[in-house]
């Protein structure tokens, strides 16, 4: 079907955490001919529909063992022919044996709210839409502490990003839906989804890691600029042996590999564990007042749990 490496499950693995033989068998692990329950998670770090830099990542969790795996990494998803990437993503989500409980994309999956508003428009300035009056409540809020603030444009922009860059223990800047780099990943994701019969999440990758590595107390540069050309791969190798520290997952050696020296692939195991403890309960809540219909992120508490 595709070139898109699957990698094979005779790959030696690594349980990541521990100081046993890098040989030994996730199944192993678990218990030799044993059957246990699990749940699938999927990561799609989407990358311009005639590019070659998609990554997903399929990780398997069994709670009764506590374990989480990385079970299938396939980098660099691009058409081949007359098969175009878009439906390779749709058939190895689709093809995924169950269950799968959602599929975490880091593009966003609604768009802005001035573009799927079926009301005749009076301009935003008189608009009386949940979304578009929270976005004026936000804007004012603003407007008080920075002169003068830069008005927002509810045609390119979600009530989320404008969150994001405000009301959490440091800004994140989380790039406009239909903005000039995220347009095109934008049409892209509501092309693929809308076919898709699981469950869909969003998720910022900068804003996970930066959660799941204050809970694993790593310096902050690292979680800062681990998509750095310069000291990029450094910073996601320290994350992945951090995680080898803790036991917290089993991931073959040659998929560690592609996810040090991939930020597309890492991106998209961050989506994937986001996905996961979305489904834990260990991710942030839509706050207070946040308009009811409109999109939010999925990303991890201050504090939580590790599975």
């Amino acid at each position: 079907m595709s070139r898109t490496r699957v990698r094979s499950t005779q790959r030696k693995s690594r349980r990541v955490g521990t100081s046993k033989e890098a040989g030994e068998s996730f199944e192993a692990a678990l218990g030799r001919g044993k059957n246990p329950k699990h749940h699938r998670f999927i990561g799609v770090s989407l990358g311009g529909g005639k590019t070659d830099k998609t990554c997903l990542s399929v990780i398997e969790y069994y709670p009764v063992q506590g374990k989480i795996f990385l079970s299938r990494l396939f980098d660099k998803i691009r058409s081949e022919g007359e098969v175009s990437a878009d439906l390779q993503i749709h058939r190895l989500i689709t093809q995924m044996p169950p269950p799968v409980e959602s599929v975490a994309f880091d593009v966003p999956l609604q768009l802005p709210k001035c573009l799927a508003c079926p009301h005749r428009c009076e301009g935003y300035e008189d608009c009386q839409e949940p979304e578009i009056q929270w976005m004026w409540k936000h804007y004012r809020a603003q407007a008080k502490k920075k002169s003068p603030a830069r008005l927002f444009t509810p045609y390119t922009e979600r009530c989320v990003e404008q969150y994001l860059q405000t009301e959490l223990e440091e800004p994140f800047h989380l790039p406009h839906a239909l903005g000039s780099n995220l347009a095109p990943l934008t049409a892209r994701a509501q092309f693929i989804i809308r076919r898709l019969q699981v469950p869909t999440v969003e998720v910022f990758p900068k804003l996970s890691l930066w959660r799941m590595g204050n809970a694993l107390h790593l310096a902050k540069s690292h979680l800062r600029f681990h998509r750095h050309w310069e000291g990029g791969q450094t910073s996601r190798q320290v994350v992945l042996n951090k995680m080898m520290d803790k036991s917290l997952a089993f991931i073959y050696d040659q998929d560690v590999k592609t996810l040090i020296e991939s930020p597309q692939a890492f991106d998209s195991f961050l989506c994937a564990l986001t996905g996961l403890l979305s489904f834990l309960g260990h991710c942030e809540p839509r706050p207070k007042g946040f308009p009811r219909k409109e999109s939010w992120i999925e990303f991890p508490k201050k504090v939580f749990p590790w599975p």
